[in-house]
């Protein structure tokens, strides 16, 4: 990819016509060209650290099945996590699990600011202008998540988080206790506490839409046969919440 073809927000089957939205914020790898790889090896620049591996398969392969719109992102999170505000910390990464980020120490206020206006505010504004078209949709939102982090291995294979409003995320868990293909739990790996919840919150549950946060162990995805296996799966476990979850939001 070219840095003249990259964009920061991609739109798939902008006009499907099932109750859903798809995010993928962490869909893309690409770092611009004028940022210098931000001083990674691509061992780093190819790591989950970067992107969330098999999700952006996993998303799409959701919008066919569901006939939903996706909008993924076009940009590593290593140049700006879209699924963070400009307040957060972690929002230009420093550092990322083991991998320093040279590219990214010592920013300026203004620095920061201008990777923000580059990357979060379009990326947002396009699943604002989508919301904007829909009717009341269900927000689902597709990452991916390494087995083991810091050392320590994660004992979930799905997790569906939420941010307040958990009405979503438990009946997604509990559709998947009943089927027992895999393992599933409720914010897990991580929990609102841990500020991954952002774009959840800022389109789904503070306009009142029921929203979910998806999770998936990223060795389930990181094939295309293995993401298009999962986006069955996870097809069938929405569409057997979905009837529920729309009446219970609508009451």
């Amino acid at each position: 990819m070219t840095d003249s073809e990259w964009t920061a927000a991609t739109v798939t089957n902008a006009n499907g016509q099932g109750p859903w939205l798809l995010v993928c914020e962490h869909a893309s790898d690409h770092i611009p060209a004028d940022l210098n790889d931000l001083g990674l090896d691509a061992a780093a620049r190819r790591s989950h650290a970067a992107w969330d591996i098999g999700a952006l398969d996993v998303a799409v392969g959701l919008s066919r099945i569901l006939d939903a719109p996706l909008i993924a992102g076009g940009i590593s999170r290593l140049v700006y996590d879209c699924n963070r505000p400009l307040a957060a910390p972690d929002c230009i990464p420093t550092r990322s699990e083991v991998h320093d980020v040279p590219g990214n120490v010592g920013l300026s206020v203004a620095e920061k600011q201008a990777r923000f206006d580059r990357v979060h505010t379009p990326f947002h504004d396009a699943v604002a202008s989508l919301l904007d078209t829909r009717n009341s949709p269900i927000l689902v939102t597709v990452h991916s998540f390494t087995p083991v982090f810091n050392g320590v291995t994660r004992d979930v294979d799905l997790g569906f988080l939420c941010h307040s409003d958990a009405a979503t995320a438990q009946a997604l868990v509990a559709q998947e206790q009943t089927d027992g293909s895999f393992k599933s739990a409720l914010n897990e790996p991580y929990a609102p506490t841990d500020g991954v919840t952002y774009t959840l919150e800022k389109h789904g549950e503070s306009q009142g839409l029921p929203a979910v946060m998806i999770e998936i162990r990223n060795d389930l995805i990181d094939t295309p046969v293995k993401a298009q296996k999962m986006a069955r799966h996870l097809g069938r476990s929405l569409i057997a919440v979905c009837p529920t979850v729309r009446n219970e939001a609508a009451q």
